[in-house]
This record gives structure tokens, sequence and C-alpha cells, in this order.
């Protein structure tokens, strides 16, 4: 493996007026043992934008007796001719947005304001990494569709559930690779030999151990220019969202 290309930043930050929207569920499907996918639909989405495939919305699940609990969801898909947005819930044991996932049906209201902002990563580069658990995986699979014809993509995600991998396409040259733990994820990416040419890594995932990605990324050599990792959660606490800094 060469050394890899000092890359130059290139990567553009866009700024959205902040918006709350009141929305309406359309459809909800269940796309695997762990995973729901709904539909929300709404005027006020017109002026909804998403520009990159790791945006989030700010989500907002009222509780009885408080106030509403709010948490971080990926759009994972947007139509701009229907003015429909579908999230991806992956159902963790018991909390706000999980309880309110199972048991949500068309007709029902929900609650989101964002995205505040976007960080659009070009999709020209050599080669994409993308690396995660399975807060990630509406996130990847966004990115895998945008890829164009022609480019490389490497994936490697961590699904402690079988039963939820799904099929993976996408026009890029797509090799992927499955693992059920996180030391399993971390083993993986330090025997990856990164490929030659200009590339980008992004990761997502428990905080713990986007932090052991990156470092592994760190050790391989990879520019901080060419990495963005993320802490999707953390073990433990709620409403956790954060992006790694060296």
């Amino acid at each position: 493996m060469s050394e890899p290309t000092t890359p130059v930043r290139r990567i553009q930050r866009v700024r959205h007026e902040l918006l709350r929207r009141e929305l309406e569920v359309r459809q909800v499907e269940q796309l695997s043992p762990n995973f729901i996918a709904v539909t929300l639909k709404g005027e006020s989405l017109a002026s909804f934008r998403s520009d990159s495939f790791d945006d989030h919305v700010k989500v907002f699940f009222d509780e009885t007796g408080a106030e509403p609990a709010r948490r971080d969801y990926t759009p994972r898909r947007f139509d701009t001719e229907t003015r429909e947005l579908t999230l991806e819930f992956a159902l963790h044991g018991s909390g706000a947005a999980s309880d309110w996932a199972r048991q949500a049906t068309a007709g029902q209201q929900l609650t989101l304001g964002g995205p505040r902002g976007s960080m659009i990563i070009p999709t020209d580069y050599d080669w994409h990494l993308l690396i995660g658990d399975d807060s990630a995986l509406p996130a990847v699979h966004r990115r895998l569709e945008e890829l164009p014809e022609g480019s490389r993509a490497i994936v490697m995600l961590q699904l402690g559930d079988a039963g939820d991998r799904r099929l993976l396409t996408s026009r890029a040259n797509l090799q992927v690779e499955w693992v059920q733990t996180a030391d399993e994820l971390v083993s993986a990416i330090a025997a990856l030999a990164l490929p030659d040419g200009e590339g980008f890594a992004w990761a997502a995932g428990e905080a713990s151990v986007m932090a052991r990605v990156r470092q592994v990324l760190v050790d391989k050599r990879l520019p901080k220019e060419a990495m963005k990792v993320a802490a999707y959660w953390k073990a433990g606490a709620m409403a956790f969202h954060e992006t790694l800094e060296s």
C-alpha cells in the first residue's frame, strides 16, 4: 500500500434555516427484526433540505409529565415532489424513540426540527470507506445510493443481529464486510490496506468504539482532512451526538 495522498480540504459546510415542522405519519414499514422505516408527510416539508447523507434532524417524542425527549435521526430519503421524508429507527430496548417507533401508525403526528446544516463530502474521491454500527446504517445506505459509477466503496458494518443485514447496492464498485462485535469491527479496519489514491473515511457509532476506530485510521496515517468520525450515541447516555476531533 502506498502512503495516503495528502488531501486538500474540500468539504463544504452549508447552513439551513432552522425550522420546527409538524408532520403526519404516512407509512410504517418493518425493514428487519430491529429496524422500522417511518415515512412522514406535510406541507411544511416544502422548504426541507438535506444536502448530506449524514445530516440529522431533531425528533421530538412527547412523554407524559415531562419535556419532550429529543433524538437525532438521519434523513434516509426525501422526495421533493411528494414532500415525504423517511426516517429509519433502530430498535434498542426500551426508550422514547424505540417505544414510539414500535407503535407508530399512519395518521399519527410527529414533530421534528432541522437539519441545522450539512457537511457535504464530495463523491469524486477515488475511494470511500464507510464504517459504523446499526445507528449508522441509514446514512451508509443513503451514501451508497449517491456514489457515482466508477468510484469505489468499502463498507464495514457492525450489527449484533445478522437478521438486520440488508442488501446494499450502489453504482460504485462495492466491497462489504459485516461483523457482530465492536472488537471485530476495529480489528477488520486495522487489517484493511487502504487503497491507493485520494480517499475519504466516514465512521459513526458508539462513542468509545468510534474513538478506537479513529485512532486506527490515524495510525494508518490517514490525514484528518480525509476523515469524519462521529459518535451517534454513547453507552449509558441519552441524546448523545458528537463529532470526534483530533
